[in-house]
């Protein structure tokens, strides 16, 4: 299924956390905590401005980026859990970071 945001909403897919520390220590799932960095998935078109003109979102396809660890809305397309949420949840893009794909 194909899945196309509308105005300045942006799909991302959650980049899950390493599951140990430093120390080597193996964390369990119900100690975890969501994570709060995902990879840009789709964007919209943009919103319009008070001139009616549409202004294009700062973020694309591929970019790994930070958000708020309640933002967005969570749902579920082809059995992945992806976040629907504003651009304006997203606090920023981590540059020279590769995304890691999320082992299913």
């Amino acid at each position: 299924m194909k899945f196309r945001p509308l105005h300045d909403r942006v799909v991302v897919r959650r980049i899950e956390e390493d599951e140990r520390t430093k120390g080597g220590i193996i964390i369990p799932d119900t100690a975890k905590e969501k994570p709060q960095q995902g990879e840009v998935v789709a964007v919209g078109p943009g919103a319009p401005d008070e001139k009616g003109q549409i202004q294009p979102l700062d973020v694309k396809p591929g970019d790994r980026v930070l958000f708020g660890k309640w933002s967005g809305t969570e749902v579920k397309l082809d059995n992945e859990e992806l976040l629907i949420m504003k651009e304006s949840d997203i606090l920023g893009v981590l540059e020279g970071v590769a995304a890691k794909k999320k082992a299913a």
